[in-house]
């Protein structure tokens, strides 16, 4: 292929980016057919001349001189729209090898296909519950995002979890599905089987909620954050290492969410209300992360208003660091101190349940300590740890208080 010609099919990758650019080439005229693209090109830095100040467009391009304007185009993927990015996808597939001669590993390529983005997370963990009760678990999921339009994408993740203490198949289903649009830069709208979570992570509020089935619209604009949204929960515990479906399952349910970035304190809020006739809950909860340089101090409440006792929740804690996915060697450890009445964790009512003291769940109410620890041990790999002690529960007619902890290996790709 002659340069000039390659050399008008990258311009064309790029209609917009640049909107004028003064001739850089002697031997290029204004009068030449590709001498906008040329000079478009040249300004943006995908392409250079010879040292004598020419450009010699006559000559046959080589693959690796293609594969230096590949490389310099994919360094402006994000000013591309979705047909431009993907023709770039497909020319970075057919010049693979050159572009790795070059230097460049091609992250992204390497997780697209067509306009299909990989990625995904895996876990082995070990847990001990307590009361010599443990288990040992591993599990898998992959994130596939598929983009529609600038606006629109689809996505949904695949789930694998077994069990390595006994010999039982695994169980393989897609847990998510979705699609999303977004109206402008800060209005998305989402549709179908979609996660959902409430409460910090560094305390005893989970949602092992496997999502919910429902509509949601969302606000983001700076440091205000809103979230409002319809549907029905997938809410499942697990029973003699069987998963079950809780009373919380297939309700109908209302949510809405509000978080605000004040530079000096974080503070999020958050509503969730079930509509049947019976067994309805209305919880409220806030929560605040306060930064003190390295430090941040956090803490929640929670309300059940529909419980008739035992209907509050609440945790405070100090977490120091922050392990960076990136960056080996880095961590970060938290501790709280957490008090929750059954009207909050019980599982028939909410879906909520503590972590991990879920065989706590016949108790009226349960304080205790966690601590939890990560540590990124290489790029990309984590090693997660919770302990949970000085338990002390009300009226618990299940197990006897005991400490439980568990300990995980966190790959993300």
């Amino acid at each position: 292929m002659k340069k000039i010609l390659a050399i008008a099919a990258a311009a064309a990758l790029t209609a917009g980016v640049s909107a004028f650019a003064a001739n850089p080439f002697s031997d290029v005229s204004t009068d030449d057919w590709a001498y906008q693209a040329v000079s478009d090109l040249s300004d943006q830095g995908v392409v250079e001349g010879y040292p004598d100040g020419t450009f010699k467009g006559e000559r046959n391009i080589t693959r690796y001189e293609l594969a230096q304007i590949i490389a310099r185009l994919m360094a402006k993927e994000d000013q591309l729209n979705a047909e431009q990015r993907a023709t770039l996808d497909k020319l970075a597939g057919e010049y693979a090898d050159e572009l790795a001669n070059l230097g460049v590993r091609v992250s992204n390529l390497e997780k697209k296909v067509g306009n299909l983005y990989w990625s995904g997370d895996a876990r082995m963990r070990y847990q001990d519950k307590g009361n010599n009760k443990d288990a040992w678990n591993g599990r898998i999921r992959l994130n596939v995002k598929g983009q529609v339009n600038d606006s629109t994408y689809v996505q949904g993740r695949f789930l694998n979890e077994m069990n390595f203490k006994d010999n039982g198949d695994s169980t393989t289903s897609m847990d998510q599905l979705y699609v999303n649009h977004n109206f402008g830069k800060d209005v998305a709208v989402r549709l179908g089987r979609q996660p959902i979570v409430f409460g910090n992570q560094g305390g005893w509020l989970i949602n092992p909620n496997k999502g919910y089935d429902g509509a949601q619209a969302s606000y983001k604009n700076g440091k205000l954050a809103l979230t409002t949204g319809f549907g029905q929960l997938n809410a499942t515990k697990t029973v003699n290492d069987k998963v079950v479906s809780t009373a919380a399952a297939d309700k109908d349910f209302y949510f809405a969410q509000g978080a605000y970035d004040f530079g000096f304190a974080k503070l999020d809020a958050n509503y969730l209300a079930t509509k049947e006739t019976k067994d309805n809950v209305e919880i409220y909860g806030v929560g605040l992360n306060v930064p003190v340089q390295q430090f941040n101090v956090f803490g929640e409440y929670w309300q059940n208003t529909l419980a008739k006792d035992y209907d509050t929740a609440w945790n405070a804690g100090l977490s120091y660091g922050k392990a960076d996915w990136k960056k080996a060697g880095t961590w970060d450890l938290a501790v709280a101190y957490n008090d929750v009445d059954k009207g909050l964790f019980a599982e028939g009512m909410t879906g909520l349940q503590t972590t991990p003291l879920n065989f706590l769940a016949k108790a009226t109410n349960v304080t205790f300590w966690n601590a939890i620890a990560n540590v990124t041990l290489q790029k990309n790999v984590q090693l997660h740890a919770e302990y949970a002690f000085s338990v002390d529960t009300e009226n618990n007619t299940g197990a006897k208080d005991d400490d439980s902890w568990t300990v995980s290996l966190n790959y993300k790709f």
